[in-house]
């Protein structure tokens, strides 16, 4: 049986919107239907067995997340085998895993989107899509230096997304397997 993740957006982050791992493992298990619930540091990565339904599964938890911590995220779901192809598809190689990084977005971009950002990108960077992830390879300087804020990426995009890093993004194509 394959697995999927369920990726929120901006938890536990700087002190803000804080969801407890433990505490949400809780929570799913009682309030969802979800089987087979782990949880990834706590980024907000959920490792759950296959969904049935992704989308209204995605609606569920981010609800449930609202009521329980009053958190307001989107969930995004991937397959075990959507990141895997994702992952063989990204054109940037090994890259430095800090540096390459894949923005899993809720549904596709808006049209012309990716010419938009690729118009802020500053040297050294580069981006690419595949399906619905957008893999960016950070300058040298990485993140921190870039113009591809998360107002920036959410206005070109036209649809919610949250980030991981390479590393990260391999550990959760292996937890799926």
């Amino acid at each position: 049986m394959s697995r999927s993740i369920l990726l929120l957006r901006a938890v536990n982050v700087g002190g803000r919107n804080l969801v407890p791992m433990a505490r949400l493992r809780e929570v799913l298990a009682s309030e969802t239907s979800l089987t087979g619930v782990s949880t990834y540091i706590a980024s907000g990565n959920i490792i759950c067995d296959e969904l049935v339904d992704a989308a209204a599964t995605c609606s569920l938890v981010r609800e449930v997340i609202a009521t329980e911590f009053g958190v307001d995220t989107p969930v995004i779901a991937r397959t075990h085998n959507e990141l895997a192809t994702s992952l063989a598809a990204q054109p940037f190689g090994g890259g430095a895993e800090k540096l390459v990084h894949a923005m899993f977005l809720e549904d596709a971009p808006a049209p012309g989107a990716i010419a938009a950002l690729e118009g802020r990108l500053v040297p050294g960077e580069e981006l690419a899509l595949i399906g619905r992830d957008l893999w960016i390879n950070y300058a040298e300087s990485g993140v921190h230096s870039t113009k591809l804020t998360k107002s920036v990426l959410d206005r070109a995009l036209g649809v919610a997304g949250t980030a991981r890093n390479l590393r990260t993004t391999r550990k959760l194509a292996e937890l799926t397997a």
